[in-house]
C-alpha cells in the first residue's frame, strides 16, 4: 500500500491540493487487498485522486467508504473510477447520504463494472429520488455479477419497490437483497411477491420494518424457501453432474491413457521390429557383400593362378624346346664324333696307304715339299680360322647355357613372386576374414540403411567386374600374343641354331676334306669335341636340375591349390553357417510379426471393450439424464403447485383485503 499512498499524494499535488493527513494515516498501515476509509470525511480532490488510482489498481478487492459524508461530486468521481476497475469485489458506501447523482452514478457502475459482487448502500437517500432510483434499478436488471445488495434505510417507497420488482424479474445473479427499514408498504410487497415466481436465484429477501403485512412476508419467506430448495437441489444436481462428469472424464482419460500406452507399446514393438528387420537386412547385405567380395577375391586368385599356370606352361614349353634343342645338339655331336671316328679310321687306312705311297713317292715328295710347306702354311691359317670358329661356337654354347640359366632363374623368381603373392593373398584373406568377423557385429546395425547403397554398389561392382573381365580377357589376349611372339622368337632361334648347325656341318665338311692333309688339326679337333661333349654333359645335368626344380615348384603349386581349395571350402562352410543364422533371425522376425499381429488383435479386443464400456457409460449418462429430466419435471410440478398455492394465497389475501374495513377506508386509485 505504500505505492498507493505515494500515488495518492502525487495526484493530489498535481491537482493543486494537499493530501488529507487522515487519509495518509489510514493508508499507511492498511492490510494488503483492503482499503478502509470509514468515518473519514473525504474531500472532492481526494475523491478525484482515489478515482484515478482505482482505475488502474490491481490489488484492492475490498473498498470500505462507510460514513465518509461524500458529496454528490465526490461520489460521482469515485464511482467513475470504479467503472474501469476489474478487481474490487466488495464495496461499502454506507451512510454517505447518496441522492439522485449518486444513484445515477451507481447505475452507471452496475452497467459497466463486472467484478463487484457485494454492494452495501445502507443509510442513504436514493429512494427519495424516484427517477434516479429507477435508473439504478434498470442497471441492476442488466448486471450479471452482483450477488449481494444492501438497501436498508434508503427511503424506498412502493414505486421504488415496483422498480426493484421489475429489475428482479430480469436479473439472474442477485442472491441476497436487504430492504429493511424502508417505506415499501402493501403495494410494494405485492409487487415483490408477484416478481418472485419469475426469479430463480434470489434466496434471501429481508422486508422487516416496511409496513408489509404478515401474509406477504410469509409468502416471501415461502418463495425464498422454495428458491433455497431449488438452489440446494440445483447445487446438488450440479455437484452430482460435476462428479459424474469428472468420473466420465477420469474414465475417458484412463481409457485414453491405456489406449495411448497400448499404442506406444505397439509403436515401440513396430520400431523394434523395424530395427530388427533393418539389422537383419543389414546383416544379409553385409554377408552378401562379403560373399561377393570373397567370390571376387577367389575369382581374382583363380585368374592369377591361371595366368601363373599359363606362364609356367610357357616356361615348361620353352624349357622343353631348349631341352629338345640340347638333345638334338647332343645327337648331332654324337653323330659328328662317330663320323669323325669313321673318318679317322679311314684316314688311318688312307694314311698307311699314303705312307706306302709316300715311301714309293718319296722322291716325288721331296719335290713337293715346298708345295706342301706352302700348303701347310695355308692349312695352319685355316686351322687358326677353324679354331676361332670353334671358339665362337663355344661362346655361343656358353651364351645359350647362360640364357637357359637366366631363364631358369627368371622362372624361379617368377615362381617365388607367385608364391609370395599367393601367401600375401592368403594373409590378406585371413586379415579380411578377421576384420569381417570383428566388423560383422558393428555392421549388423547399419546394414538396412546401406541396403540400397549396397545394391547400387553391387551393380557398380558387377559393371566393374565385367570391365575387369574384359580387361583380363584383353590382358590374356595380349599375353597370348606375347606368348605367340615368344614362340615365334623361339622358332626363329631354333632356325638360327639350325642355320648355325648347317654352317657348322659345312665347316666340318671342309675340315673333313682338310683332315687328310692335317692330322695334327684332327687331334686338336678331337680335343675340342671332347671338351664340347663335357660341356654338353654339364648342360644336360643343369637341365635335369632345372627339371627337378620345375617339378618341385609344380608340387608346391599343387599344394597351394589344395590349400586354396580347403580355404574356399571353409569360407563356404562359414557362409552357410551365416546363412543359417540369417534364416534363424528371419524366423525370429516372423515370430515378432506374429506377436505384433497378436498384439494388434489384443488392441482390437481392448478397443472393442473400450467402446462397450463407453457405450455403457453413455447408457448410464442417458439414464442419469432421464433421471434429471424426471427430477426437473417434478421440480416444475412442484413449482406449479407452489405457484398455484401462491395464487390461492394471493386470492385469499385479496379477498380478505377486499372484505376488510380498511378496503372501504382506502382511497381509490
Amino acid at each position: 500500500m505504500e505505492e498507493f499512498r505515494h500515488s495518492y499524494s502525487r495526484l493530489c499535488r498535481e491537482s493543486g491540493a494537499e493530501p488529507q493527513e487522515t487519509v495518509l494515516q489510514q493508508l499507511q498501515g492498511l492490510p494488503r487487498g483492503r482499503l478502509d476509509l470509514a468515518t473519514q470525511s473525504l474531500t472532492v480532490d481526494t475523491c478525484r485522486a482515489l478515482g484515478e488510482l482505482l482505475q488502474k489498481e490491481a490489488l484492492l478487492t475490498e473498498l470500505i467508504l462507510s460514513d465518509c459524508m461524500l458529496s454528490e461530486e465526490g461520489a460521482t468521481l469515485l464511482l467513475q473510477g470504479l467503472c474501469a476497475n476489474t478487481v474490487v469485489r466488495f464495496l461499502d458506501l454506507k451512510g454517505n447520504n447518496l441522492r439522485a447523482a449518486g444513484a445515477e452514478a451507481l447505475g452507471k457502475l452496475l452497467r459497466q463494472n463486472k467484478s463487484i459482487q457485494s454492494l452495501t448502500l445502507e443509510w442513504n437517500n436514493m429512494g427519495a429520488w424516484e427517477d434516479a432510483f429507477a435508473t439504478f434499478c434498470r442497471a441492476l436488471a442488466g448486471n450479471g455479477a452482483l450477488r449481494q445488495l444492501d438497501l436498508r434505510n434508503n427511503q424506498i417507497s412502493h414505486k421504488g419497490a415496483e422498480e426493484l420488482a421489475l429489475a428482479l424479474t430480469r436479473n439472474a445473479s442477485l442472491q441476497q437483497l436487504d430492504l429493511r427499514w424502508n417505506d415499501i408498504g402493501l403495494l410494494g410487497g405485492r409487487a415483490l411477491v408477484n416478481c418472485l415466481p419469475r426469479n430463480k436465484t434470489l434466496w434471501r429477501l429481508e422486508l422487516a420494518g416496511n409496513n408489509v403485512p404478515g401474509d406477504i412476508l410469509r409468502a416471501v419467506e415461502q418463495a425464498m424457501d422454495h428458491n433455497r430448495d431449488r438452489q440446494t437441489t440445483f447445487r446438488e444436481n450440479q455437484a452430482r453432474t460435476h462428479v459424474l462428469s469428472k468420473e466420465v472424464q477420469h474414465l475417458q482419460e484412463e481409457k485414453s491413457k491405456q489406449f495411448l500406452d497400448l499404442m506406444e507399446t505397439i509403436e515401440k514393438q513396430r520400431k523394434e521390429m523395424a530395427r530388427s528387420s533393418r539389422a537383419s537386412a543389414i546383416r544379409v547385405g553385409q554377408l552378401q557383400e562379403a560373399l561377393n567380395e570373397r567370390h571376387s577375391i577367389i575369382n581374382a586368385l583363380k585368374a592369377k593362378l591361371q595366368m601363373a599356370e599359363a606362364a609356367l606352361a610357357l616356361s615348361e614349353q620353352k624349357a622343353q624346346g631348349l631341352g629338345e634343342l640340347l638333345a638334338t645338339a647332343e645327337q648331332e655331336q654324337r653323330s659328328l664324333a662317330q663320323r669323325q671316328a669313321k673318318e679317322h679310321r679311314l684316314e688311318q687306312q688312307e694314311a698307311a696307304e699314303r705312307e706306302s705311297k709316300l715311301l714309293r713317292d718319296l722322291s716325288a715328295a721331296n719335290e713337293k715339299t715346298l708345295l706342301l710347306r706352302n700348303q701347310v702354311d695355308e692349312l695352319e691359317r685355316k686351322v687358326g680360322s677353324q679354331q676361332e670358329q670353334l671358339f665362337l661356337a663355344r661362346q655361343e654354347l656358353t651364351n645359350t647355357a647362360a640364357e637357359l640359366k637366366t631363364r631358369a632363374t627368371q622362372a624361379e623368381e617368377h615362381l617365388e613372386l607367385e608364391k609370395k603373392r599367393s601367401r600375401q593373398n592368403l594373409e590378406d584373406l585371413e586379415r579380411l576374414r578377421a576384420k569381417e568377423v570383428e566388423h560383422l557385429t558393428r555392421r549388423l546395425e547399419e546394414s538396412e540403411r546401406a541396403m540400397q547403397e549396397r545394391v547400387q554398389r553391387l551393380e557398380a561392382s558387377r559393371l566393374s567386374l565385367e570391365e575387369d573381365l574384359s580387361r583380363v580377357k584383353a590382358a590374356a589376349l595380349s599375353e597370348r600374343g606375347q606368348a605367340e611372339e615368344e614362340l615365334i622368337k623361339a622358332k626363329n632361334q631354333v632356325r638360327l641354331e639350325e642355320q648355325r648347325l648347317a654352317h657348322l656341318e659345312e665347316k666340318l665338311r671342309l675340315l673333313a676334306q682338310a683332315r687328310d692333309e692335317a692330322q695334327s688339326a684332327c687331334l686338336q679337333q678331337r680335343q675340342t669335341v671332347a671338351e664340347a661333349q663335357a660341356q654338353a654333359g654339364q648342360l644336360g645335368l643343369q637341365v635335369e636340375g632345372l627339371r627337378r626344380r620345375l617339378q618341385e615348384l609344380q608340387q608346391e603349386l599343387s599344394n597351394k591349390d589344395q590349400e586354396k581349395v580347403a580355404e574356399v571350402t571353409r569360407v563356404r562352410v562359414e557362409l552357410q553357417e551365416q546363412n543359417g543364422r540369417l534364416q534363424a533371425e528371419l524366423t525370429a522376425q516372423e515370430a515378432l510379426r506374429e506377436k505384433v499381429a497378436a498384439l494388434e488383435r489384443q488392441l482390437k479386443v481392448i478397443t472393442g471393450d473400450h467402446r462397450e464400456a463407453l457405450l455403457d457409460r453413455e447408457s448410464e449418462n442417458a439414464s442419469l439424464r432421464e433421471k434429471l429430466r424426471l427430477k426437473e419435471a417434478e421440480i416444475a410440478r412442484i413449482r406449479e403447485e407452489e405457484a398455484q398455492r401462491a395464487s390461492f394465497l394471493q386470492n385469499a389475501v385479496l379477498a380478505y383485503v377486499q372484505g376488510s374495513p380498511l378496503r372501504a377506508m382506502s382511497p381509490q386509485k
